[in-house]
C-alpha cells in the first residue's frame, strides 16, 4: 500500500511541547487531503504517515501537501518488512525499468534496537541492488538516491523528495489582522505571517459606493487563495468612504494618507481585539511610499496599543513582487 511520508524539521526543535505541534501538523493534513482518497493520517517516530486508499491521486494529495506549512519535505513510499532481503526485494520489484548508471542507499533508523546500523544497512541493501542491477555506487553525485528509513516494526522507502512549505503549522502561533488593501504587499505579508503558524483574519478598507465594488471583489480572491494556507478565514470588509470625504474636508493635503491610515489602524484593532487578535499586520516597507517613512510608520503606530507586525520592512519591491507571482497573488 502506498503512503506519504511526511518529514519536519523545525518543530523537532522544540522542546516538550513538540507532541502538541505534531498533532497539530497532523490535523492540519487530515484537513488539507479531506476528500482527496486519504485513508489516515498517523504520527510515526519522528515523522507523519498519510495512508493512501488505492485509487488516489498522488498529484492531487501532492498539490495539497505541498501548501500545508511546518513541513520540510515528504515523499511516495512504500512499507517493507523490517529485514534486509524484504526491502531490497521490494525496492528491486517497484524500481521496474528504470534503468540507470549510478545509485546509492541512505538509510536511517529511527529505532536503535535494530541490529543494524545506518550505514550497515546501506551496504545490505544497496550490495543487493548492486548485484541484480549491476549499476555502480556513487556516494557523492548517484543518478539515483534511493531512500530507506527503519522504523520499529516496519521499513519505509522512497526514491523522490518533494520539499514542503516549512514555517510552523497553522494555527499555532497565535492570531493576528492583516490589513489587506489589494496591493502587491499586503497579501505577501499576510503569507508570511501564515507560515510562522499564525491565524490571520483579514480586513479591507473599501470606498463603495463612492467607487465600485473593485476592490471588495479583489480582497475576496486574494483571501480565497491565501485560505488554501489556513483552511478557514474571515474577512471584513469595511466603508471606508465616508471618511475619506471627510478628511478631505478637514485636513491639509500633506497629511490626509497618514490620517486615513490612523485611521484605518483604529478601527483594525477594534476589529481585531473582538476577534481575539493579538497583533495586526500591513504591509508597509520602509521608504517605498511617502506614508511610510520611519517617521510617518511612528505616528501611524501612536493610535494603536497592539502590536504592529510589518514582515516586508526592509524587502525591496522586486522582491515583493517576486514573491507574489509565486504565490499566485500578484496576477488577482
Amino acid at each position: 500500500m502506498r503512503s506519504i511520508i511526511v518529514h519536519y524539521q523545525e518543530i523537532a526543535l522544540k522542546g516538550n511541547n513538540r507532541p502538541w505541534f505534531v498533532s497539530r501538523l497532523a490535523r492540519n493534513l487530515r484537513t488539507a487531503t479531506k476528500g482527496t482518497g486519504v485513508k489516515e493520517v498517523r504520527v510515526l517516530m519522528g515523522r507523519i504517515e498519510i495512508l493512501l486508499e488505492d485509487d488516489a491521486d498522488w498529484k492531487t494529495v501532492r498539490d495539497r501537501v505541498t501548501n500545508v506549512f511546518g513541513i520540510a519535505n515528504f515523499s511516495l513510499a512504500r512499507s517493507a518488512p523490517l529485514n534486509v532481503e524484504a526491502i531490497a526485494s521490494q525496492i528491486l520489484e517497484d524500481l521496474g525499468d528504470r534503468d540507470v548508471s549510478t545509485f546509492r542507499v541512505s538509510a536511517r533508523r529511527a529505532d536503535k534496537r535494530f541490529p543494524l546500523t545506518s550505514p550497515q544497512l546501506e551496504r545490505e541493501v544497496g550490495g543487493l541492488i548492486k548485484l541484480a542491477r549491476g549499476w555502480t555506487v556513487n556516494l557523492s553525485k548517484p543518478e539515483l538516491t534511493i531512500h530507506v528509513e527503519g522504523l520499529t516494526d516496519k521499513a519505509f522507502y522512497y526514491f523522490d523528495k518533494q520539499p514542503g512549505a516549512g514555517g510552523l503549522p497553522a494555527g499555532t502561533s497565535g492570531r493576528v489582522a492583516c490589513l489587506l488593501s489589494g496591493g502587491i504587499d499586503s497579501p505577501v505579508a499576510a503569507w508570511r505571517l501564515l507560515r510562522r503558524g499564525c491565524r490571520v483574519t483579514f480586513i479591507h478598507f473599501h470606498s463603495y459606493p463612492i467607487l465600485s465594488r473593485a476592490s471588495q471583489e479583489k480582497a475576496r480572491e486574494l483571501v480565497t487563495l491565501l485560505t488554501t494556507f489556513q483552511y478557514d478565514s474571515r474577512l471584513f470588509l469595511v466603508p471606508f468612504g465616508e471618511i475619506q470625504q471627510r478628511v478631505v474636508l478637514a485636513v491639509a493635503p500633506p497629511l490626509r494618507v497618514v490620517i486615513y491610515r490612523r485611521l484605518m489602524m483604529r478601527i483594525a484593532e477594534a476589529i481585531a481585539r473582538r476577534n481575539r487578535a493579538q497583533a495586526l499586520v500591513t504591509g508597509d516597507v520602509v521608504g517605498q511610499v511617502a506614508s511610510q517613512t520611519l517617521e510617518n510608520m511612528a505616528a501611524i503606530n501612536d493610535v494603536v496599543r497592539m502590536p504592529v507586525l510589518r514582515p516586508l520592512v526592509g524587502l525591496d519591491k522586486e522582491e515583493i513582487t517576486a514573491e507574489a507571482q509565486r504565490l499566485g497573488t500578484f496576477e488577482i
